[in-house]
């Protein structure tokens, strides 16, 4: 198996789109309130395309099984960026590759200088929520800044 974990490109947007909405249906979150909404999903490609953002795929023997990306925290007074769509394909789970995207967005974190990164997820995640802990995210009480999820009820943060 040949994994590479690059910077998305446009002609990945829609293989993506959809790596996230059936992940999220999965999970229950294909409803208002969740990333499964978010018009950003429809063109991740430019959506991410901004000062101190990038949106990473892991490409396994060529072929785009997940992402995961990283921007500024929206209303946040703090020098705090947000891990976000962070999905695989149901088939690329369980072998470590989740792991090394969330190791790329930390490393893209860190190299643009954030102080502290954070993320919301669905108390249901808890395959998740264990690979976040065991990377240095602890939870919090509270949500921060505003992403538009009103549906995440769990919170992290880690200091980077």
């Amino acid at each position: 198996m040949r994994l590479i974990i690059r910077e998305i490109r446009k002609e990945d947007n829609e293989i993506v789109k959809n790596i996230i909405r059936n992940a999220l249906s999965e999970y229950g979150g294909n409803r208002p309130g969740t990333a499964f909404y978010d018009e950003d999903i429809l063109d991740m490609y430019n959506a991410y395309d901004n000062e101190k953002s990038c949106y990473f795929v892991a490409e396994l023997d060529g072929k785009v099984v997940g992402g995961g990306g990283v921007q500024p925290l929206k209303e946040c007074k703090r020098n705090i960026c947000e891990l976000q769509k962070v999905y695989l394909s149901k088939e690329a789970r369980g072998h470590g590759i989740g792991k090394k995207i969330i190791e790329k967005c930390l490393e893209f974190a860190g190299y643009e200088g954030y102080d502290y990164i954070y993320l919301e997820t669905f108390p249901n995640m808890k395959v998740a929520q264990k690979l976040y802990q065991s990377l240095g995210f602890e939870y919090i009480d509270k949500p921060l800044g505003n992403t538009g999820h009103k549906t995440n009820e769990v919170w992290m943060l880690k200091k980077l």
